[in-house]
């Protein structure tokens, strides 16, 4: 049973083409992302505001404990791509001429076949997990207390002899680069298709990784680095930046991949 949904998930995936990017076209895409921003800034910004707050508040309840902290943020962004498909609603909507409205956004969110839901629950698994793998490497070999950023930076990053900092790194990698080659795509693809299973979804996607590596390393690379610039300003950028990536996201969907059929 389970090859054959494989069989059906890589027929899906089959009904589309993967267009060719240059390496520099992840700035097409926040130009054009920018651009719906300013098209439509009250839903947009509602948004950051909305996921700027989930931030703030991953900062509140896990301040005095770095070590759960550190891991939240991370499990945030795994998550960050179910959480902007009002953004992914707003830039289809002004592609195609038309006004974005809360309906068409609520809609959205609607479990009418139950994809986004399973996708979403899946994301949060993942969150979840590296969450507490992260917060279990860094509880058991820091040595010492990880309860404020100080500590962090003194027990983890400045430690020599442990190497406990290039451990969670790596260890991240390996969980966040497989979430990000599966998601790059296929919450838009979803949204965008109803003849496409979440399975389908994540094999669009990561044909497109596979075809071109080096624009999506660089899109990857301008995310975290917003991203890190957001966090860095108490979360206030995260307002602007959230929905600046969401935007940008739907344009790299629909610059990366051609239906078929």
């Amino acid at each position: 049973m389970q090859f054959l949904e494989t069989d059906k998930a890589l027929r899906q995936s089959r009904q589309f083409g993967v267009k060719p990017v240059p390496v520099l076209r992840p700035l097409g895409w926040l130009a054009r992302g920018w651009q719906d921003l300013l098209r439509c800034p009250g839903p947009s910004l509602a948004h950051g505001v909305v996921l700027a707050a989930l931030g703030a508040l991953i900062f509140v309840l896990a301040r005095h404990h770095f070590w759960l902290l550190a891991g939240a943020f991370s499990g945030f962004l795994l998550v960050a791509p179910i959480l902007a498909t009002g953004l992914y609603v707003i830039s289809r909507d002004l592609e195609h001429g038309r006004t974005p409205s809360l309906a068409a956004i609520v809609k959205a969110w609607r479990p009418r076949d139950g994809r986004m839901v399973v996708f979403g629950v899946l994301l949060a698994f993942a969150g979840t997990g590296w969450v507490m793998t992260s917060a279990s490497l860094i509880t058991g070999f820091a040595g010492a207390p990880i309860r404020e950023p100080a500590d962090f930076l003194r027990h983890v990053v400045l430690n020599d002899e442990s190497h406990l900092f290039e451990i969670w790194l790596a260890m991240g990698a390996v969980l966040a680069a497989p979430m990000f080659a599966s998601t790059l795509i296929a919450v838009p693809l979803l949204l965008d298709r109803s003849d496409v299973g979440v399975l389908g979804a994540v094999f669009t996607s990561w044909r497109v990784v596979m075809a071109y590596p080096a624009a999506v390393a660089l899109w990857a690379a301008l995310i975290m680095l917003l991203t890190l610039l957001g966090m860095a300003s108490l979360m206030l950028g995260l307002i602007v930046v959230l929905p600046w990536l969401g935007h940008a996201s739907w344009h790299a969907y629909r610059d990366l991949v051609s239906s078929n059929d």
